[in-house]
């Protein structure tokens, strides 16, 4: 099962590296533009993201800044979000590589945003850590959709079978 998780890391690094590199091509005011999306904006939807991933590795680790504020955004510009994105998922990817079997069916328990305990099994948090990123991707591939850009394709797929 850790190979798994090793693969959907390295697979969420590459996706965030795709679709970074496409914003990162717009002009400042539409990365931030507020196009009705749930956290607003592209910039917002990535912020999200980050600090999402924040509050989930706090609660595997016990280390790393976190916050309760899922609309939070820890960065002022999209190239400090990125270098923090690019750091993030280096720090999924070590984190994964540090596990081993009976790590991933350990039960985590953790307090959620407003306080709640709960306790899941670690491998069912990074399922849930991994589709959560590929949700908000997606979000963010359909405001560059909207917006006439030709996102590139983020399907994990492209990334296991580079030809197809």
């Amino acid at each position: 099962m850790r190979e798994h998780f090793e693969r959907l890391g390295a697979y969420n690094a590459w996706a965030n590296e795709r679709l970074y590199s496409m914003v990162a091509e717009l002009p400042a005011e539409r990365v931030d533009a507020d196009v009705g999306a749930y956290f607003g904006s592209i910039f917002g939807t990535l912020s999200h993201l980050l600090v999402a991933d924040r509050i989930w590795m706090f609660r595997l680790t016990g280390e790393g800044p976190v916050t309760n504020d899922l609309r939070e955004r820890p960065c002022d510009d999209l190239t400090v979000l990125w270098k923090e994105r690019q750091s993030m998922d280096q720090r999924i990817i070590a984190m994964l590589a540090s596990l081993d079997e009976d790590a991933l069916a350990e039960m985590v328990h953790y307090r959620n945003t407003r306080g709640e305990p709960h306790a899941l099994p670690r491998h069912f948090i990074l399922t849930h850590l991994f589709n959560h990123q590929t949700h908000h991707r997606g979000q963010v591939h359909h405001m560059l959709s909207a917006e006439g850009e030709d996102p590139p394709p983020l399907d994990l797929l492209y990334f296991v079978l580079p030809a197809a």
